[in-house]
């Protein structure tokens, strides 16, 4: 019996950033030690501290925005694809480009462009929290890259995530879908104790999240510089709020 094990995405490794130049779907095996790494990458064991934070979704719960499996799927598939799909995965995609071809000025660029998009102080500071600490794991396993990184200001968990999709030759698709689900992942987590969730209903909230990101994924590296944004004001304002909230479980 085979022992191989495989996950297949769409790549593209086309580096222009245009609408003309929406990504063509090729079939690639994720196979080797870019799976375990990848594996490795998105693992909720690596120590970067994910887990702390909730991107808002504290006070949404507080303010009676998200009350059961509904409406944390509401907030979940909104920020997908308002969020991850519009920003995120489009600047990490252009982060394991640079990455790739060695145009750290590119990865500087990005990293600190990607950075001053959040909008609050919570937001930054858990971007570059969870950035240094990618960075000092990245280094820890022997990517020398990631020396240094811990102390930049500019330090973002996607820039260094790029890093390691770069250096373990991971396809790019597989690292964005990797990624958002991931960040799925610890979203799902945070609702299951905030709402709260059973863990049947934090399942359902997980697999929908699945089903949509290689759509994500697909129309996320479709799009053109000038269009990245994201577009989740509600988050923003749970984000501000969150600041002032009078008891914390998570530190955004």
């Amino acid at each position: 019996m085979s022992t191989t094990t495989s996950i297949t995405m769409s790549t593209n490794t086309s580096t222009e950033r245009d609408a003309a130049s929406a990504p063509v779907t090729d079939v690639v095996p994720v196979t080797g030690v870019a799976l375990t790494r990848l594996l490795q990458l998105v693992s909720p064991a690596l120590p970067i501290g994910a887990f702390a934070y909730s991107q808002g979704l504290e006070q949404a719960v507080a303010s009676g925005w998200v009350t059961d499996e509904a409406t944390a799927a509401e907030w979940l598939l909104g920020l997908l694809t308002h969020g991850m799909e519009t920003l995120d995965l489009p600047v990490l995609e252009r982060l394991i480009d640079a990455w790739r071809m060695e145009h750290r000025e590119r990865v500087d660029a990005w990293s600190a462009w990607l950075a001053a998009c959040r909008p609050t102080r919570e937001t930054r500071a858990e971007e570059r929290q969870l950035g240094a600490a990618l960075a000092r794991a990245l280094a820890a396993i022997g990517v020398r890259d990631a020396e240094g990184w811990e102390t930049r200001g500019h330090v973002t968990q996607a820039a260094m995530f790029a890093l390691g999709a770069a250096r373990f030759a991971i396809p790019t698709s597989a690292a964005l879908a990797g990624y958002a689900f991931a960040w799925a992942e610890a979203t799902t987590s945070a609702a299951v104790r905030l709402v709260p969730l059973g863990q049947s209903a934090g399942q359902r909230l997980l697999a929908a999240a699945g089903d949509e990101i290689p759509d994500v994924v697909e129309r996320a590296r479709a799009l053109a510089d000038d269009e990245l944004a994201a577009t989740t004001p509600g988050q923003a304002i749970a984000s501000a709020l969150h600041e002032a909230l009078y008891s914390r479980l998570f530190r955004s």
